[in-house]
């Protein structure tokens, strides 16, 4: 009987704890959403918290006076840019070092993961103004690209590790070399990570601030950077600011909902395989 209560109150426990935290995590993003249809005087006013309007003139004015589909247009060739890029390089790289077993190679990848990003931003800055770059993808998706490589290197090495060696052995005895092999065999059942690695390179790219703040210009402004639109020395824009972050968010959220169970199949993988 004691053991049943036990467990009773552990369900109860874990319950609340995670209804908790599921209220403590949604309530700024309900409050997020429903200021965004409100004017600067209801947000400000406690006492209309979560009164729900219909007003859309803080999206209306984010699209016509704020021009945020070229933003949004930019966040996403870089996103995209950053992330195939990635791949090209990541692949190959975290195929090698689970294969091959180059630890040095890892741990150094992983020291440049760890690192903090802002360390590069003076070399970056100093570069790509001599290459006569800023204020172009090229330079955003090669800086983002140390957010999004480092990433999908090391989603993939313990998927690699799980791959039986045998796969890659009967390619080469019917005559493809590693390359070939690594394309033909390797990368086709490894989709689920894959698609893990690129969604969250992705997501990750699309929400990176830093970069794009020093290296971006009018030309390649990213949705993060124009968040700035609306917040000036003498007043910030509430309505305009919750519109734009509700815009900013919903892509991802909406990418990271419907592909979920393809970003938990990817994760969990290569820990079970191997």
């Amino acid at each position: 009987m004691s053991r049943k209560k036990s467990i009773t109150v552990r369900s109860i426990v874990t319950h609340v704890g995670v209804y908790l935290s599921l209220f403590l995590f949604l309530l700024p993003f309900l409050w997020m959403i429903l200021a965004s249809f409100k004017t600067q005087v209801q947000i400000l006013d406690t006492s209309k918290l979560f009164e729900i309007t219909a007003n859309f003139s803080n999206y209306l004015s984010v699209f016509n006076e704020y021009s945020f589909l070229s933003f949004i247009w930019n966040s996403f060739i870089v996103g995209i840019g950053a992330t195939i890029f990635g791949l090209i390089l990541g692949l190959p790289a975290a195929y090698s070092i689970a294969r091959y077993k180059q630890e040095g190679l890892g741990l150094l990848i992983l020291v440049a993961r760890i690192v903090p990003g802002i360390s590069f931003l003076i070399p970056w800055f100093i570069i790509f103004s001599k290459l006569q770059l800023i204020d172009t993808y090229t330079s955003l998706i090669l800086s983002h690209m140390l957010v999004t490589m480092p990433f999908i290197i090391w989603v993939m090495i313990p998927f690699f590790e799980g791959l039986p060696h045998e796969l890659e052995e009967s390619a080469r005895v019917d005559g493809c070399s590693i390359p070939s092999a690594f394309v033909r065999v390797m990368l086709p059942i490894s989709g689920p990570g894959i698609v893990t690695s690129s969604i969250l390179a992705f997501i990750f790219s699309w929400n990176n601030f830093m970069f794009s703040l020093i290296l971006a210009g009018d030309n390649t402004k990213t949705l993060p950077i124009a968040i700035f639109n609306f917040i000036s020395y003498s007043e910030i824009n509430w309505g305009g600011l919750m519109a734009a972050s509700v815009i900013i968010t919903a892509p991802v959220l909406i990418l990271a909902l419907f592909c979920q169970k393809y970003i938990i199949a990817g994760l969990t993988g290569g820990s079970v395989k191997g």
